[in-house]
């Protein structure tokens, strides 16, 4: 089946690309790039994705012509092709479900999956074909599979292209974080709030907080960034503090300990 071998294709091109970017993304911070690498993962995202959505295009262009044409298939051999295939994608799927949780192993895994059910529609036709000879089993299983690297094509899009955009990770919820910040003790308010990936399971915050007391910051401070971290995952903070408009800058109470370490 040309869909199922252009799958294999763009598979082996995915996991080469993934690699390479988590590879990339493991370089330390520099003078040029004080952030690091870790949006390398987005770019090798980004190409995965826009491969994906040729080989869907090239797919359903050749399945298309096959059920409006009669072509020859060797039903037995297809369906031993997708027996190879099926064993050697659940390997696949089985080392990267073991491999870290971020954008590269996520959208693998996902395109893996994918060919897992190729190969068992693969395997399918191979049989229909072998045994009733009817050969527009093929292309139709073959649109089949372009529905499911069209699914996982257009995630995977916007998700790397969400992640370049600096935008707040989709698991987050940006009124939620500032609402639960707003609530912490000492705190008036949050303004000028921004989330945003550095790489796909890295995440930073910056904002401006209006605090009660500002002798009272460093206990503050510490509490915001034990919440951000434990509720949020958020571990790359940078918090402004304020006072209140029209309010002076207060003398130390009592009260407020130092909380260096």
């Amino acid at each position: 089946m040309f869909s199922y071998a252009g799958h294999m294709v763009s598979d082996s091109i995915a996991l080469g690309v993934a690699a390479l970017a988590s590879r990339v993304a493991q370089r330390k911070p520099s003078h040029l790039h004080s952030y690091g690498f870790g949006r390398a993962e987005f770019l090798g995202a980004l190409f995965n994705a826009a491969l994906m959505l040729l080989i869907v295009v090239a797919i359903a262009v050749s399945a298309v012509n096959r059920l409006t044409s009669t072509h020859p298939v060797e039903g037995g051999v297809v369906a031993i092709v997708a027996l190879i295939g099926l064993i050697l994608n659940v390997g696949v799927a089985w080392l990267l479900s073991r491999g870290e949780d971020d954008l590269n192993t996520r959208a693998a895994l996902l395109h893996v999956m994918g060919d897992l059910l190729g190969s068992v529609a693969a395997l399918i036709a191979g049989a229909v074909i072998y045994f009733t000879g009817w050969t527009p089993i093929d292309p139709i299983l073959s649109l089949f599979i372009v529905v499911l690297i069209l699914f996982s094509s257009l995630r995977l899009l916007r998700e790397s292209m969400h992640g370049l955009m600096e935008g707040v990770p989709l698991h987050l919820s940006l009124p939620e974080v500032g609402q639960a910040m707003a609530k912490v003790d000492g705190v008036r308010s949050v303004h000028d709030l921004h989330i945003w990936s550095l790489s796909s399971n890295r995440i930073a915050l910056s904002a401006h907080v209006v605090i009660s007391d500002l002798a009272c910051w460093e206990n503050t401070l510490a509490t915001l960034r034990e919440l951000l971290e434990e509720r949020f995952h958020i571990d790359h903070v940078t918090l402004q503090p304020e006072m209140p408009a029209g309010v002076s800058v207060p003398v130390p109470l009592p009260g407020c300990q130092s909380s260096s370490s």
